[in-house]
């Protein structure tokens, strides 16, 4: 009993920090599966509890940090006041906010640019940890099953999945990189407002 508290504790712990870096971080969910399909006998539903709380309260210290560090010191005034323009719009629609975190949450798309954006507006965290922890609790025991079922029935080639899993990982953290400078430099009035893209300089 007391090494599988111990283990569970390490894992939140990892987790946690996996979702705290910013970039190149490995994505939770692949750890997860890696865990099911190595340890089937474990309780799906257990991990799944463990690695949503874990990797909820990463993103929204990652979030909280985005705000502090990038959104007080490291942007310009220009960028700040481009950011709250879009920080106006989420204040007024809740909704939105909490559907595009719940669904977003349901998907293996890293989210660690989700919570970066979300923290330079300065707006409340608890308004995104419920859906963010409700998604993350399904994909991840959607994953962590799957892992369990491959590890019961499949052997699966180590090199092609380490492969496979190195390209998705790179591209979708150049995407994440990409994204990240593009929202600081989006004209967001003239987009919301009169529908048109401008870059600002």
């Amino acid at each position: 009993m007391a090494e599988i508290l111990l283990a569970f504790v390490v894992l939140i712990i990892l987790i946690f920090v996996l979702n705290l870096i910013p970039v190149f971080a490995p994505p939770t969910w692949m750890a997860l599966a890696f865990v099911g399909f190595q340890f089937p006998e474990t309780n799906p539903w257990a991990l799944a509890l463990v690695g949503a709380a874990a990797a909820t309260l990463g993103r929204l210290t990652l979030a909280l940090l985005s705000h502090k560090i990038i959104g007080k010191k490291l942007l310009s005034q220009a960028q700040r006041a481009n950011i709250d323009v879009i920080k106006q719009r989420l204040r007024k629609r809740k909704t939105l906010t909490f559907s595009v975190f719940l669904s977003y949450a349901f998907s293996p798309l890293p989210s660690n640019f989700l919570f970066i954006a979300y923290g330079l507006t300065g707006l409340p965290l608890p308004r995104v940890a419920l859906p963010f922890f409700l998604g993350r609790f399904v994909s991840y025991a959607f994953f962590i099953l799957g892992g369990q079922a491959a590890g019961r029935r499949f052997q699966i080639d180590s090199l092609e999945s380490t492969l496979y899993a190195g390209g998705y990982f790179i591209a979708t953290q150049l995407t994440v990189i990409a994204a990240l400078y593009a929202i600081t430099r989006i004209d967001w009035a003239v987009l919301l407002d009169q529908h048109r893209f401008v870059w600002r300089r």
